[in-house]
C-alpha cells in the first residue's frame, strides 16, 4: 500500500449521514454577458431595509470591536412589542435556519421521525438528515399539504411535524382552523414547528401566525426571519417563539454571541417600522393580484401565492417547458429560479420585485408564449 494509500485509508470519516446530503445550492444571481441582471430568484425584498434600520447599521461603525449584546435584549422587547408577544419566549439567531437547525439538533436523534410537507423547504430535510431522523412527507392537493394525511402518518416514532406557512416553494398556506386542527392531532410528544419565514406578506384573515399556540401550548414553536420582508438578507437574523420551557433548551446549545451587533441593531429599528412593511405588504399583494391575471391569461399555470414569489407551471401548454421559459427571461437579463418539485415536474419561482422588474417579466414571457 503506497503511503496516500495509507493515508486515505486511515483518514478521519464523516458520519454516514452527512454523505448523503447534496449541498445546498442558492439561487443564480449572474448571467453571462449580462452586465446587470435583474435578480428574482431568491425570494429576497426588492426594496431593501427600512431606512430607519440603515441609519441604526451606519451607527455601529465605530463599535465593532465591541461584542454584541449576548441576550438579544432590546430586539427581544422590539419584536415583543410589536407582536403583542412575551419577550421571554423570544430567542434570535442567525436567520432562522440557525434556530430551525438548534430545534432539530435539540430534540431530533437517529431514527425518529419527522413529517414534512411534500414540497418543503430544503433545510430543514437537510436538518433532519444530519439528525439521522426519518423525513416522512405529507401527501399535497393543489400545492396544500392534506390535513388528514400527515395526521394519519403520525407514528410513536413521530418527534416532530415541521410546516413552513406560508410554504416555501410553493406560495401557498393553510388557514389557522387547519392548523389548529393539525396541532390537535398531534400527541403532546410530538413538537409542531410553524416556519413563519413568510408570515409577513399574507393579507388574507384567516391566516394566523401561531404564535397563539406557543402562549396556549409547550409543544408548539414559530420561527420568522428578518431576511425577506425586512430586506435584510446579508446580515443573518431571525427569531423564534417559544413556551420558557423549551426557551431554555435552546439556550444551552446556542452560541453565545450567534447575532452579530449590527443585525440586532438593524433588526430592531427594522420591526418598529411598521409603516414601511405595510407599504411593502400592499406592493407585493398588488403585484400578485396582476401576475396571476395576466400571466393566466397568456396560458401560464400560476399558482395563487400570498408571499412575496410566485410558481410557474408549464407542462400543460403544449411546446413550452419551464426550463426554455427560464432560458428565454436569462436572454432578456431576468433571473428567475428553476425548481424541480417533489412530483419531478419543472417549474418556476419567481419573487415579486419593483413595478419595472414585474413589467419586464410579463413581456418576456408574453413574447416567450408567442413563439411557435
Amino acid at each position: 500500500m503506497s503511503p496516500e494509500q495509507k493515508k486515505t485509508a486511515n483518514s478521519p470519516k464523516p458520519r454516514t449521514e452527512i454523505l448523503q446530503i447534496s449541498p445546498y445550492v442558492q439561487g443564480k444571481s449572474q448571467i453571462s454577458g449580462q452586465a446587470n441582471p435583474i435578480k428574482l430568484s431568491s425570494n429576497e425584498s426588492s426594496f431593501g431595509p427600512s431606512p430607519l434600520a440603515i441609519d441604526a447599521y451606519k451607527s455601529l461603525a465605530s463599535s465593532l470591536h465591541r461584542y454584541p449584546d449576548g441576550s438579544q435584549l432590546q430586539l427581544r422587547q422590539a419584536i415583543a412589542d410589536v407582536h403583542n408577544l412575551d419577550p421571554d419566549k423570544v430567542i434570535c439567531g442567525n436567520g432562522s435556519d440557525e434556530l430551525l437547525d438548534l430545534i432539530y439538533r435539540a430534540y431530533l436523534s437517529a431514527g425518529d421521525e419527522i413529517i414534512l410537507s411534500t414540497n418543503h423547504f430544503v433545510m430543514c430535510a437537510l436538518y433532519a438528515q444530519i439528525q439521522g431522523a426519518k423525513i416522512v412527507l405529507a401527501k399535497e392537493a393543489n400545492y396544500l399539504t392534506i390535513v388528514d394525511d400527515l395526521l394519519s402518518q403520525v407514528t410513536d416514532k413521530t418527534r416532530m411535524v415541521t410546516l413552513a406557512n406560508p410554504n416555501n416553494p410553493t406560495g401557498t398556506y393553510l388557514n389557522i382552523e387547519q392548523i389548529r386542527q393539525i396541532h390537535a392531532g398531534l400527541p403532546s410528544s410530538v413538537l409542531f414547528v410553524i416556519d413563519g419565514a413568510y408570515a409577513e406578506y399574507v393579507i388574507t384573515n384567516d391566516f394566523d401566525s401561531g404564535t397563539s399556540l406557543v402562549d396556549s401550548f409547550d409543544n408548539v414553536i414559530v420561527t420568522r426571519t428578518f431576511s425577506k420582508i425586512y430586506g435584510m438578507s446579508s446580515l443573518r437574523i431571525g427569531w423564534a417563539y417559544c413556551p420558557t420551557e423549551i426557551i431554555d433548551i435552546l439556550q444551552r446549545i446556542r452560541s453565545p454571541f450567534n447575532t452579530n451587533g449590527p443585525a440586532l441593531a438593524m433588526a430592531i429599528e427594522a420591526v418598529k417600522d411598521t409603516k414601511y412593511i405595510d407599504s411593502i405588504k400592499e406592493h407585493t399583494a398588488k403585484w400578485q393580484k396582476r401576475l396571476l391575471e395576466e400571466l393566466s391569461a397568456i396560458g401560464i399555470t400560476v399558482v395563487p401565492s400570498v408571499t412575496n414569489f410566485y410558481l410557474l407551471e408549464f407542462n400543460q401548454t403544449e411546446g413550452k417547458s419551464a426550463v426554455e421559459a427560464a432560458a428565454f427571461l436569462e436572454s432578456d437579463g431576468l433571473i428567475p429560479r428553476l425548481l424541480t418539485i417533489a412530483n419531478g415536474d419543472k417549474v418556476l419561482r419567481i419573487t415579486v420585485g419593483l413595478d419595472a422588474e414585474n413589467e419586464a417579466v410579463i413581456n418576456s414571457l408574453t413574447k416567450y408564449m408567442l413563439l411557435f
